[in-house]
């Protein structure tokens, strides 16, 4: 298997359904109380993209999409409209919307993260695929060219500062950034609906995250 740096059609996963999944054993012991574990660390988003098909257009896109994926063998990435920008909603991306570590003079490279809360129990999510060109970065919230004082991997969310460049101890690096969700098919069919000759769906498009 491999994971291919596509993108699923944008136009088709805006109207798509589907979000972020968690797993919690619950036991109820004999007092009434309970005592809940979490299963995962981080949540796993899933989604169904067959609300997006408007045409015959978009339906034959997807089946190109999946074929050329094999079904479920290949990853790809997906648009997440719902969540798809480390700022906040209706803002736009700015170099201080996200903390993503804090420099000790000899660390060069920083994972991008998103934080989700903040007073009670914050989850930090990794960054894997960020929208190349997007990708804005600061330290102590001086603004840092992009190719000059680091470089970021699209292909794994890492910040890398170059020489001259390292943050040094104790000052903060923020970043901004649209991102992508890494995903897989979650069926190895297709279920086509021709409704008509000049129309048809696909009901259940169903994509679920991967680790990477």
């Amino acid at each position: 298997m491999a994971f291919h740096e596509i993108r699923f059609p944008t136009e088709i996963s805006a109207g798509a359904s589907g979000g972020p999944e968690r797993r919690t054993d619950i036991v109820l012991l004999a007092s009434g109380f309970e005592e809940r574990n979490a299963r995962w660390a981080d949540s796993r988003r899933s989604y169904n993209a067959g609300y997006g098909i408007r045409g015959t257009g978009d339906l034959h896109a997807v089946l190109a999409f999946f074929e050329e994926r094999r079904g479920q063998l290949h990853g790809f990435r997906y648009k997440d409209h719902a969540d798809c920008t480390s700022a906040a909603p209706g803002e736009a991306v700015t170099p201080l919307d996200q903390v993503v570590g804090i420099g000790d003079g000899l660390l060069a490279a920083f994972a991008l993260k998103k934080t989700y809360g903040s007073a009670h129990a914050p989850y930090e999510r990794l960054i894997k695929k960020p929208v190349a060109g997007t990708v804005v970065v600061a330290v102590d919230s001086i603004a840092q060219a992009s190719g000059t004082a680091f470089i970021i991997d699209h292909a794994t969310g890492l910040v890398t500062f170059l020489a001259d460049h390292i943050p040094g101890a104790g000052q903060l690096i923020t970043a901004g950034f649209e991102l992508d969700v890494p995903v897989r098919f979650d069926t190895d069919k297709l279920e086509i609906n021709l409704q008509s000759v000049l129309h048809g769906s696909i009901p259940s498009i169903p994509l679920v995250e991967i680790r990477i």
